[in-house]
This record gives C-alpha cells, sequence and structure tokens, in this order.
C-alpha cells in the first residue's frame, strides 16, 4: 500500500490575464493527479479559508473544465452542501484545499468534524494537498496573517506532519524573518519552507521531495540550533514538466 501522502506549499493555480478567477490547473495539481494513480482523478476542493465563497468555487469548476480531473466541491458556509461529508471524501482521488486563513480553516474543520475524517481519508490513500493556509494547517504550525496584516505565530495545525511550515517565503518581505524569528524563540519547532511556486512532498510523515512549477522557486529546511539560532538549508527541488 502507498504511503499516506500530501503534497503543500506555495504552489497553485496559474491565474489568468482576466481577474483574480480566471484560474487555470496549475502543475502541481497535475502532479497530485499523478501521485493518485487514476487517469482521470476525482479531485474535491475545500474553500473554508475564505469562507466558501461562490465566486471562487465557480473559478475552481470553471478551471477544471475540459481536463482529466472530475472535481467536486465541500463547502461548509453556511452549512454543509454534502450530506454524506465522510463518505464523499474517502470516494476522492484528491483533496485540495485552498489558500486564506489558516486558524479559521482549522477551528471550522474541528467544528465539523472534518479533521478526523480527512486524517482517515489521508491514512486511505487519498492524496491530500494545498496551498498558504492549505499547506500550513497540515503541519504543527507556521507563520500567518490570519490575524492580521503583521504576520504572527499560529501553533494549532493538525500537526499530523510533525513540522512547522513557512509559506511565500520569498514573496512577502515578513515571512522568512517571521520564521526565524519563531522557530528560534522556541514558539514554532523546526520545520519546512516553500518560495511561491514551490511544494512539499511528503510520504507518511516524511519529506520525499521538493518540486516546483518553475525553474527557481526552492524549498527549505529551517532549524534552530542549541544556542538559539537558525540555520536555513536550501533543498534539492525538481521542476516538474507537464504532467510529471
Amino acid at each position: 500500500m502507498t504511503l499516506p501522502t500530501i503534497l503543500a506549499g506555495s504552489a497553485g493555480f496559474i491565474r489568468g490575464p482576466r481577474g483574480p478567477y480566471d484560474l487555470r490547473p496549475g502543475l502541481i495539481h497535475r502532479f497530485a493527479g499523478k501521485l493518485s494513480g487514476s487517469p482521470e482523478p476525482k479531485i474535491c476542493f475545500l474553500t473554508q479559508a475564505t469562507g466558501d465563497p461562490q465566486t471562487l468555487i465557480g473559478a475552481c469548476y470553471a478551471a477544471f473544465a475540459g481536463t482529466a480531473f472530475r472535481p467536486s466541491h465541500l463547502q461548509l458556509f453556511p452549512m454543509p452542501n454534502i450530506a454524506d461529508i465522510r463518505g464523499h471524501l474517502l470516494n476522492q482521488d484528491v483533496i485540495w484545499v485552498e489558500g486564506g486563513s489558516v486558524a479559521n480553516l482549522c477551528a471550522v474543520w474541528r467544528a465539523h468534524g472534518l479533521d478526523e475524517i480527512l486524517h482517515e481519508a489521508w491514512q486511505e490513500g487519498v492524496v491530500l494537498g494545498g496551498v498558504s493556509a492549505g499547506s500550513i494547517c497540515w503541519h504543527q504550525g507556521g507563520s500567518t496573517d490570519s490575524y492580521g496584516p503583521e504576520l504572527r505565530g499560529f501553533t494549532d495545525g493538525l500537526g499530523w506532519l510533525p513540522y512547522s511550515n513557512g509559506v511565500h517565503y520569498d514573496a512577502e518581505a515578513q515571512r522568512r524573518p517571521k520564521m526565524h524569528e519563531l522557530i528560534g524563540n522556541g514558539t514554532l519547532g523546526d520545520g519546512y519552507a516553500t518560495d511561491d511556486g514551490a511544494g512539499l512532498l511528503y510520504r507518511g510523515t516524511t519529506l520525499a521531495e521538493v518540486v516546483a512549477d518553475r525553474e527557481g522557486p526552492k524549498g527549505y529546511e529551517v532549524t534552530r540550533t542549541a544556542d538559539g539560532s537558525v540555520v536555513e538549508t536550501p533543498l534539492p527541488t525538481r521542476v516538474l514538466r507537464c504532467a510529471a
């Protein structure tokens, strides 16, 4: 049996010229589909981190139109749109979590018991993936703007991956120094970070490889030394080609 798989990082949809909801599947989505082993992967997207806006849900469906993916969605605002949430999620090949507020995301999931269902899906071989908040959520925590524009530490992730997680590492000025601060002072444990466009592939709870949707973005290991200083190590990063 394939080890439980999570694909998490700072890579997601390709944005088109017609505005923020003109989306196309990214190479990271195609890679998630390949990891599932299905030629026509069923993908369910979760958008609770931004309150399940209908514009985003519609954009996700439009993005996958005409592809081999068979899309669906689970919304929890204002109420679940699916009666048998467990059955639906366990029947997926890929579950993809969009970004937003990781603090709100994890709280809402726990209120609906979705944390337990997603853990079961992970153990049963459904590929779990996500970007930004949809990456931090699987880890112990990370830096977040869930509480306002100044980044703060978030330590209440699902914790299945026993590491901290930094996202948008090269794209937002506060991200790298805040992760160094939080790991250095012990708020967060050692972990991994991703530039925009990079993703972390975990098999079980072990980092298997770092991938990117183009040349340039990297993943990093970020660790605290005995004297409290922080060491950041760039990791080998494989650039995805087409659906591989």
